[in-house]
Formats: C-alpha cells, sequence, structure tokens
C-alpha cells in the first residue's frame, strides 16, 4: 500500500520570489534553492565539511520547510507516494521532514522505507570522517526488547570505557542505574534506554552485568567518551586439511576502514596465502559506498570486475541520466581497484587482491545497504557468495548526505542494482535453508548468532557452520535459528538480535564528488 499524493504531477519553477513570502499550493513546488540556507538560526563561521563559511542567511522555520518539500519532490525515490501537506502547518523541520516518505510496504509486509533520518550536521561530520562518537565502546544487540529482556554485549572496541571495565563478547545486561533491565514503567524504560545510548559526553552510568560463563552478576561504573571504533578486527588465518581459510571481522564502512581493509588484506596474502575467505559482515550495517566497492574488487581481483559494474544508481523517473544531486551525468560505481584518499592513504595507490572465486559471508539482521552491496555486487560478476547467518536487513537504496541550517537530512533517493542489472532485494538475502519468511535466497546455512564465543573463534557456530560447509556442502541440522532468546534459559549460541546502531551506521552513504 502507499500513501495517496498528488505530486506526482507537480510542476517546479526557479523563481526567485522571496520565500518568506510563498504560498502553499498542492502539487506546486519551487526550485529548492529558493530555500536552500534561509535558517531560523543561521549559523556562522567555518564549515568543517568544506572549509568554507557557512551559507546560512537569516530566514524561517517556513524556508527550511520548503526546503525540504521541494528537494524532497525533487530527489526522492519515490516523491509520487508523499502526501503533500502544507509545510506552513509544521513549527519543527525534523518532524515535517519525517512526513516527507512513503507508506508503501515490502512483499513480507515491512515498510519500504524505514531509513529516513537526520543527525546534527556538526556530528555527522565527526562520525563519518574519524568513526568517532560518544558511547562507551561497546556494542549491545538486543535479543528481546519486551520483557523478560535480554540485551548482550557484541563487542567491544579498544581502548574504551567497556574494555577497561571488563566487559566482553556474550555479557548479559542485568540493570542499568539501580533498574532492572525487565522494568516495564515508562520511567525505568526511559533510564535503560538513557544509560544503554548516552546523549553524549561525560554521562557516567552504573550497570550489573554477567560475564559469560560468571552464576551471578557484577557491577561496573563506565562514563561516554568519544570513542573511535575499529572498523576492521580479528583479521587470522585458520589452518585446515583443505587449505588456509581467511577471516575477518568488518563492522563499519566509516572513513578509517580504507587502510584497515587495505592492512587486512595484505595479512592475508602474506605468508601461504588463503584458498577462500570468511567475510563477518554480521554487525556491519553500512556506510560509504565506495568502501564496498574497492572491498568487493580486493575479493575478485582484476579477472572477474574488469570492464563491469559494483553498483548503478537508478534515481526515480523525473531524472533517468542526470544524478540530481550532483547535476553529472549517472555513471556507475565502479569496482575501485586504488585507494581514494578517505584517511591516511594516499590517492591512486593500487589495491592488493585476493583473486577469489568465492566467498563466505557471515549475516544476520544488521548486515545492511552498503554490505548487502558487498554481497550484490559480488553476485553480479558470477563471483560465488555463499551466505551463513540469518535474512540481512533489505536495504537496496541509498542516499547523498544533504546538509540545511546546520541538520544532515538523508532521505532515499536512489536504488542499486549489479551488474546484472538485479536489486531487488528488500526483504534481504537469506541462506537457502531458511525457515519462515525469506528474502532473496542465496546458497548457505540458516545458523543463529552465537555469543558463547568470540568472533574468530573457529569453534563459534556461524564460523564452523562455514568452514564445515567450505568441505561438505552441508548445512547444520536442524538449522540452528531463533529469532530471539525467550528468557527461558535458552542458549547465547542460538540467538539473533537487533544492534543498537546509530541510523547513519545502518545505510549506504553517497558522498559529494
Amino acid at each position: 500500500s502507499s500513501s495517496s499524493s498528488s505530486s506526482s504531477s507537480s510542476s517546479s519553477s526557479s523563481s526567485s520570489s522571496s520565500s518568506s513570502t510563498t504560498t502553499w499550493q498542492r502539487g506546486v513546488f519551487l526550485d529548492a534553492n529558493n530555500f536552500l540556507a534561509r535558517c531560523a538560526s543561521p549559523r556562522s563561521g567555518i564549515d568543517p565539511a568544506t572549509g568554507q563559511f557557512y551559507p546560512d542567511v537569516q530566514g524561517s522555520t517556513l524556508d527550511e520547510n520548503n526546503f525540504l518539500r521541494s528537494y524532497s519532490n525533487d530527489t526522492y525515490l519515490w516523491y509520487d507516494e508523499i502526501t503533500d501537506q502544507d509545510p506552513g502547518l509544521f513549527n519543527d523541520p525534523l518532524t515535517y521532514f519525517d512526513t516527507l516518505k512513503t507508506n508503501a510496504l515490502t512483499l513480507s509486509g515491512q515498510p519500504r522505507d524505514q531509513f529516513h533520518f537526520t543527525v546534527d550536521s556538526a556530528e555527522w561530520f565527526q562520525l563519518s570522517q574519524s568513526g568517532v562518537s560518544a558511547g562507551y565502546g561497546a556494542e549491545f544487540v538486543i535479543l528481546s526488547a519486551t520483557p523478560p529482556r535480554e540485551i548482550v554485549v557484541a563487542y567491544t572496541e579498544p581502548n574504551s570505557p567497556a574494555t577497561q571495565a571488563g566487559l566482553a563478547r556474550g555479557a548479559l545486561l542485568l540493570s542499568i542505574d539501580g533498574v532492572d533491565i525487565n522494568d516495564n514503567t515508562q520511567t525505568g524504560i526511559d533510564r535503560l534506554n538513557a544509560g544503554l545510548s548516552p546523549a553524549g559526553t561525560g554521562e557516567t552510568h552504573s550497570f550489573v552485568v554477567r560475564d559469560l560463563g560468571a552464576q551471578s552478576g557484577r557491577s561496573i561504573t563506565m562514563t561516554s567518551t568519544l570513542v573511535t571504533a575499529a572498523p576492521v578486527q580479528n583479521v587470522s588465518v585458520i589452518n585446515t586439511p583443505t587449505g588456509n581459510v581467511g577471516y575477518m571481522v568488518f563492522n563499519d564502512h566509516i572513513a578509517t576502514a580504507e587502510a584497515a581493509l587495505v592492512d587486512a588484506v595484505n595479512q592475508l596474502n602474506s605468508g601461504a596465502g588463503i584458498a577462500d575467505l570468511v567475510l563477518d559482515l554480521r554487525y556491519n550495517g553500512g556506510g560509504f559506498l565506495a568502501l564496498a566497492g574497492q572491498l568487493a574488487y580486493m575479493i575478485a581481483g582484476d579477472t572477474p570486475t574488469g570492464g563491469r559494474i559494483f553498483e548503478l544508481q537508478q534515481f526515480n523517473d523525473k531524472h533517468p541520466t542526470i544524478n540530481p544531486v550532483t547535476g553529472q551525468v549517472v555513471s556507475p560505481i565502479p569496482f575501485y581497484d586504488m585507494t581514494l584518499g578517505f584517511d591516511t592513504l594516499p590517492v591512486g595507490q593500487a589495491l592488493p587482491t585476493l583473486d577469489l572465486s568465492r566467498v563466505f559471508v557471515l549475516t544476520g539482521p544488521n548486515t545492511c545497504s552498503a554490505s548487502e552491496s558487498i554481497m550484490n555486487g559480488l553476485r553480479g560478476v558470477n563471483l560465488e557468495v555463499i551466505q551463513i547467518g540469518s535474512t540481512t536487513c533489505g536495504k537496496p537504496y541509498g542516499f547523498y548526505p544533504t546538509d540545511n541550517c546546520g541538520t544532515t537530512y538523508f532521505t532515499i533517493q536512489f536504488r542499486g542494482v549489479n551488474d546484472m542489472n538485479f536489486g531487488d532485494y528488500s526483504d534481504g538475502f537469506s541462506p537457502a535453508n531458511t525457515l519462515g519468511t525469506v528474502g532473496t535466497l542465496l546458497p548457505g546455512c540458516a545458523v543463529a548468532d552465537d555469543f558463547t564465543a568470540p568472533l574468530g573463534d573457529p569453534a563459534e557456530n556461524r564460523l564452523a557452520a562455514a568452514l564445515a560447509y567450505r568441505d561438505t556442502r552441508n548445512c547444520p541440522t536442524p538449522p540452528l535459528m531463533r529469532p530471539a532468546l525467550s528468557g527461558s534459559g535458552a542458549s547465547l549460541s542460538a540467538a539473533d538480535g537487533v544492534m543498537v546502531k546509530s541510523p547513519w551506521r545502518t545505510n549506504r552513504i553517497v558522498e559529494l564528488p
């Protein structure tokens, strides 16, 4: 289903009349540039993202709303499914922005657009460029969001408050700031959320946790600080009778990942090299799409990717050939074979390659967007993608971060297709023996997350299943799957849940050139 709208018959105008006096007319849209940077509270000084003075001038909330309305009508992938409402009726641009999206559903009944969000522009710049964010350095997975709740540590960042407190994968939260994890009052829930996701630095919260294997809980205190994520972890070579198998955890497509991915591939290539790769994307929600193109190239090498596309952006029907954000002719994202200068590496340095004909990908519900692009892009050049884990989140869409008046807006502007013109996986990718609701089926095995072993441990369920499937093409029987723990004593080796991550880390981000 979708919301009704008359915007499909809209027209645009390049009128330069004063935006503040514009009267709303249903289905009539001025060019977004008429309202760009006309702010209720203009910023001053230098924009760190551009190195130039902020373009802001004095305007109004209505100007900001009109910008969002016109920009969405021009660039939103499903612009004709937006209900056109008078922007003058909304006194908060963020509230108005929330309405500027489709209400359509996927085949499985999920909202097609679950990816509409905003971030403070200064925060976005810091997060996207350096991987720095306020927190404890512990990534939590919610296995059960309602009582009996179960929230477990998935992994930690090095040199963070979490590691200093001795937190490690598999630790269960029992209480936060004296509030039992199963408290179901609104006050209790608010306090739990405040402690779980601190709003800024310098927040001190107390926790009772039960470490993996412990019989009772222990008390810890953590103070939120600026934590630098290590996007690539646990790089190793596993020796098997049938050859060496490389393994790496890739958690975030952030700028600092470029050098880390190059280092990881060089490490896997050293010594005797590897015959296969297990790429652990179970907690990778996405980020910069160009990094996905780089990693896909490094996995496959020159031969299968030469002259092929990694992903082609398809915009709405107003823009079949011209990118509405950049104004350039739409051109495919390649399998990048050189560094792009995201962080510490120079531009134009040749990337190392593994030259593999297949890859084993460990996935879960937190495998999203740019991570799914790696899978789809490689499938598009006939590299075999074997999926071990559970259904991915289903985000074949992306956007360009758009700053206006101090808020960066993320609205779906394109779908991505691979070299075979396939990109219809809005219900995710699923291993072949997945039970229940499934997305696009790939060879492999349904295996739930296993919090009883460290990531990279060959005994961890998903990695163990990948190693076994590599030799036998057989899956665990019955499928090692469970959507969530029930609190009834079910094993942490049979769990799957939703990770607490900021929205920008669970999407496909395309930067302006």
